[in-house]
């Protein structure tokens, strides 16, 4: 069972350093490099650099959950967008076809009866 783990390539797991500007302020993410290879995929999905995709994650995670979400660890939050990336295409939520950009998706379709883990309850949910 493990060699399908451990036979991984181990630069996909070296981790990289890159420097952005996220509206004129220079900021480094560090990420192993296979999530810097997950985050160019999807970027490329709908016509963006991963600079840029990463701007529009960090604006619309602040736009939904406030600055506090950001200033915790935005790097694990781009990790769990890879994961959660491959998990919706794994259960055929996302279409594997790369030509298929992530925005002409409908987001409710995409989350509709994920298990509750995997998605946040709508606002006035019992929790």
């Amino acid at each position: 069972m493990c060699e399908i783990f451990i036979r991984a390539n181990p630069q996909s797991y070296e981790c990289q350093a890159r420097s952005l500007r996220l509206h004129g302020v220079a900021t480094s993410i560090r990420l192993e490099n296979l999530f810097w290879e997950v985050l160019d995929e999807l970027a490329q999905r709908d016509g963006m650099t991963v600079n840029q995709l990463i701007t529009r994650l960090h604006d619309e995670l602040t736009a939904h959950r406030g600055d506090e979400a950001v200033a915790g660890n935005f790097s694990s939050f781009l990790r769990v967008c890879c994961l959660r990336y491959l998990m919706l295409q794994g259960k055929g939520r996302i279409p594997a076809d790369t030509g298929v950009p992530i925005g002409s998706l409908d987001a409710r379709s995409v989350l509709d009866s994920l298990p509750p883990s995997w998605v946040e309850a709508p606002v006035g949910a019992a929790h």
